[in-house]
């Protein structure tokens, strides 16, 4: 298939979790002529169907629906009460005199599966994991587009062998998760242009370039090395209609060369942010956290106090290496911009 007779720009606002994306911020992507995209990971069955409806009161051009693909952990209480006792210094300089108890680990995937059917977007992008040739049947039976989130050549012909339409090959740069499935997280070291030839070469299927890709001379190299579109994060999170908190919005704004980098300390899956106290602390114990999702829901209160407290030192500032390049605007006016930078490249 070909990617622009989806949608007409190869351009994918990056799905952003934890409330960071908005029904406005995607309606006004799509309506530029690119693909926005809702990052649902996070959000229950109504919250979906919420947020699906009020992005389809703005726009009726396609958009993406992007979930993390999940089996609901049962951990063992000793090794909650370890962890636990790990976050302490955290918690406890916030005043507690315990870590709340997560209500849930995670939302339940096969509920959200079920009602990303009954939604029908035109798209659906998926990481951490990969599905089921039945599950993609069923989706492509609802109409839907089903992208794969990899980091390596054999996630991308797993993808592929399973009936995907397209995969994300996602470089180290890339901010927020990283959607390694197969082999470990760690052994997936390449950079968005060392992996996207790779991934041209393994596939027949579209691939699509994340990681680093800030402005559209980005674009225009990475379509040059074969990619149909790219998918952007970084660059959609500082745009006016993101719900990012103000003060993770203005670190981001503010980066210049503070580092960034991959870390397990807050979520229990690698992921990038830029670096601050919760993850200099934890990092003597990071290889011994509890996996995704159990650790992100132990420092989710921890993340939330903070972030009503203003302190990014315990937020997780998730944002990829081109931090710095990011550029506060209107979600469609960036869309315009990058075409334009494009077209001059």
């Amino acid at each position: 298939m070909n990617l622009t007779s989806v949608f007409p720009h190869p351009i994918i606002q990056g799905p952003t979790a934890g409330g960071n994306n908005t029904p406005a911020q995607i309606a006004a992507v799509s309506n530029a002529g690119a693909l926005g995209s809702l990052a649902c990971s996070l959000l229950s069955p109504a919250a979906m169907r919420e947020q699906t409806a009020q992005i389809r009161a703005l726009t009726d051009k396609p958009f993406c629906l992007n979930f993390f693909v999940l089996e609901t952990p049962r951990p063992d209480p000793a090794d909650i009460a370890q962890a636990a006792e790990w976050l302490k210094p955290l918690w406890s300089s916030l005043g507690w005199s315990e870590l709340p108890t997560p209500a849930k680990w995670c939302e339940d995937f096969a509920a959200q599966f079920e009602a990303l059917i009954e939604l029908r977007p035109a798209v659906a992008s998926f990481t951490f994991g990969i599905l089921s040739a039945e599950q993609i049947q069923r989706l492509h039976d609802a109409g839907i587009v089903v992208i794969g989130t990899i980091t390596h050549a054999e996630e991308a012909v797993a993808w592929q062998g399973r009936g995907a339409d397209a995969v994300i090959a996602s470089g180290t740069e890339s901010g927020g998760h990283r959607g390694t499935f197969i082999g470990a997280q760690e052994d997936a070291t390449l950079k968005t242009f060392e992996l996207l030839p790779q991934i041209v070469a393994a596939v027949d299927i579209p691939v699509i370039a994340a990681g680093g890709i800030m402005d559209g001379a980005d674009i225009k190299r990475a379509l040059n090395m074969g990619a149909q579109a790219v998918q952007m994060g970084t660059a959609f999170l500082v745009t006016d209609e993101s719900a990012i908190n103000p003060h993770y919005k203005q670190r981001l704004l503010t980066a210049g060369d503070h580092p960034t980098r991959l870390t397990r300390t807050f979520s229990g899956r690698y992921a990038r942010g830029l670096v601050n106290r919760l993850m200099r602390e934890l990092e003597p114990v990071e290889a011994q956290l509890p996996p995704y999702p159990v650790q992100n829901a132990l420092t989710t209160p921890i993340r939330a106090e903070a972030a009503k407290r203003g302190d990014t030192e315990l937020m997780s500032l998730w944002c990829g290496t081109g931090v710095a390049r990011a550029r506060p605007m209107p979600a469609a006016k960036l869309v315009e911009t990058l075409l334009s930078e494009m077209n001059a490249a």
